[in-house]
């Protein structure tokens, strides 16, 4: 089975979040899995410069971008078994960094379409299905079959599709239709892509993909109510049959704290006593008191409503009011929370340290140092965050939603069974409730803590199961005729 993966990050060459760790993790294990499996991404002017050395011209070519013809080269390189091709254009990707320009429409149009044309140049390589990830790849199920479908050299290739983020879509004004997509005389995209008196790239995506995945399986089964269905609830109901959740995993060699050089002082599962130096080197660069027994409350985020931010504030004076802890956090993103955030640690001081920043070598320490960790999300698909902390020891205090529900499974006082703290409702109060359980735990009875602690180090999402599942759902839609 012959695997063309397409997507906008991966690692080590683009990234700004769990998309680039997908894109850097996942082909390697299709490989493995049996798929013959390359990746295709934009050729960002960013891409460190010892990969862009060896990078390969393979051809040069034009590509319709609705009445423009514009240039596309494509290169290749390998890495790690796994060969990648970069889409050339510096006037859509020579940019400081990947999204959020105000014609990222335009540049997505393009690069699907490039994705098609190149295919042709790829030596030895004709795809049996073209795997597309999130809204930035959405129009090339389109484009297969509107207007590469008439063509004998595309008849059998399939297609797949992953949600990872069912809020960002691409929606845009419909004259796209014609001026980037050259699909003014077609009738059905005008149907399958219609949103709200506009164009919705990944609605688009969802139709015409022979299957359809996202993250986390109880992430699947939100997206078909309304809650969490972002105004395309209906549709993913109409497609229940073709969907599924793939958990994604996590890579245990890029993330281990016995090798990783980010940390003050490396330590394994069997001995934490460089945990603890961890948690007081931590203490000491953020300027809170070097106290041991004081537990160390953390949160790595994105300061965004996604991501639980304002149940968090409902709750922070009176946390921090009614109990002895210590508080860091991590993250960058809407400007209501950042100063809320900075406001909290201004009346909190020697309490709360406020890193109003994205540092990945800060972020490794506190996931190191920390004894929890806060994800009270409103919605998660995944979540790469809780897995990376159980990962170093960071009990998790999760939202029991998406990604989240499907990792972290809640503890319980009976049994002593469990591998973090859950609360159902988005509420502030559950929120609450179960950060003081977790503390409960954590002073009155520190041998069942340990033993959670140690339980939760000891958990594995691995890339490689989802990798095979990925691979027999190629073979499924490959099968079919």
């Amino acid at each position: 089975m012959k695997v063309l993966f397409a997507i906008f990050e991966a690692e080590p060459f683009a990234k700004s979040g769990g998309l680039g760790d997908v894109g850097g993790a996942l082909p390697g294990y299709l490989q493995e899995a049996g798929c013959q499996t390359r990746v295709i991404m934009p050729k960002y002017a960013g891409i460190p410069q010892v990969y862009q050395d060896k990078m390969r011209s393979v051809a040069r070519c034009k590509v319709d971008v609705g009445w423009r013809r514009q240039y596309c080269g494509l290169e290749e390189l390998e890495l790690d078994g796994v060969r990648y091709y970069f889409i050339d254009n510096e006037y859509y990707f020579k940019r400081d960094g990947f999204y959020g320009y105000y014609d990222d429409g335009e540049r997505m149009a393009f690069f699907a379409r490039a994705v098609l044309e190149c295919i042709r140049f790829m030596h030895n390589f004709k795809p049996d299905v073209i795997h597309a990830n999130d809204w930035h790849t959405a129009l090339i199920p389109v484009l297969l079959r509107e207007i590469c479908g008439s063509q004998p050299f595309y008849y059998e290739i399939k297609s797949v599709f992953t949600i990872h983020n069912l809020k960002y879509q691409g929606v845009y004004n419909l004259s796209v239709m014609d001026n980037l997509l050259g699909l003014a005389g077609h009738s059905a995209p005008y149907e399958k892509m219609g949103f709200d008196g506009g164009v919705n790239f990944l609605k688009g995506a969802l139709l015409y993909s022979d299957a359809v995945t996202t993250v986390s399986p109880t992430y699947a089964q939100e997206i078909q109510h309304a809650y969490y269905g972002e105004g395309l609830d209906a549709v993913l109901r109409a497609r229940s049959g073709s969907l599924r959740g793939i958990l994604n995993g996590l890579d245990y060699d890029l993330y281990d704290p016995e090798t990783d050089r980010a940390l003050f002082a490396n330590y394994s599962s069997a001995n934490w006593t460089n945990k603890k130096v961890n948690k007081r080197r931590l203490q000491e660069m953020l300027e809170l008191p070097a106290r041991g027994d004081v537990p160390l409350v953390t949160m790595v985020t994105r300061l965004t409503e996604q991501k639980g931010m304002d149940l968090f504030f409902h709750i922070a004076d009176e946390l921090l009011s009614t109990e002895d802890v210590q508080l860091v956090v991590v993250g960058a993103g809407e400007w209501e929370y950042e100063q809320n955030l900075r406001a909290l640690a201004s009346r909190y001081p020697g309490r709360v340290a406020a890193c109003v920043t994205f540092d990945n070598d800060l972020a490794m320490k506190v996931y190191a140092a920390g004894d929890m960790l806060l994800m009270p999300s409103r919605f998660e698909p995944c979540g790469v965050t809780q897995m990376i902390a159980m990962r170093y020891g960071n009990v998790p205090v999760v939202r029991e939603t998406g990604g989240l529900k499907d990792t972290v499974q809640p503890f319980d006082e009976h049994s002593k069974t469990g591998t973090g703290f859950g609360f159902a409702n988005y509420n502030a109060h559950e929120l609450l409730f179960t950060v003081k359980n977790a503390l409960r735990l954590y002073r009155e009875d520190g041998q069942t803590w340990e033993k959670l602690r140690r339980r939760v180090a000891e958990q594995r999402f691995s890339w490689r199961e989802a990798a095979q599942n990925y691979a027999r759902l190629y073979e499924k839609i490959g099968a079919r005729v």
